[in-house]
C-alpha cells in the first residue's frame, strides 16, 4: 500500500484528500465532538509542511440532493482552521467556476 512518505516530492503539488468530517452537532450548529477532525490533523500536517497544497472532499450527513444549510460543512472548515492554525477557505459549491475559483 502506498502511503505518504513514498509520494515523493510534493512540494507545490495539490494534494486531494478524502476526509470523514461527518462530525455531530447540536441544534445551533456547534459540534459536539471533533475526533474526527483531529484525527486528520497528522495526515494534514504532514502534507503542507511536505509544501503541498491540500484540497479536502468531505460531507456531513445526507441532505438526499438538495442544499441544506443544516448541513454545512461552515462549523468543521471553522474548527479546522482553529485546531491547525491553517486557514481554511472552504467552497461555497462543488462544480462551476466558484468551485474552480476556490
Amino acid at each position: 500500500m502506498r502511503t505518504i512518505d513514498t509520494l515523493g516530492d510534493l512540494s507545490g503539488k495539490s494534494v486531494l484528500l478524502r476526509s470523514d468530517f461527518n462530525v455531530p452537532l447540536d441544534g445551533d450548529q456547534n459540534i459536539t465532538d471533533d475526533g474526527r477532525i483531529r484525527a486528520a490533523l497528522p495526515t494534514l500536517k504532514t502534507l503542507t509542511d511536505a509544501g503541498a497544497k491540500v484540497v479536502i472532499l468531505a460531507h456531513l450527513g445526507r441532505p438526499k440532493g438538495k442544499v441544506d444549510p443544516a448541513f454545512s460543512l461552515a462549523p468543521v472548515a471553522a474548527r479546522l482552521a482553529e485546531l491547525s492554525g491553517v486557514k481554511v477557505t472552504l467552497a461555497a459549491d462543488t462544480v462551476g467556476p466558484s468551485a474552480t475559483e476556490t
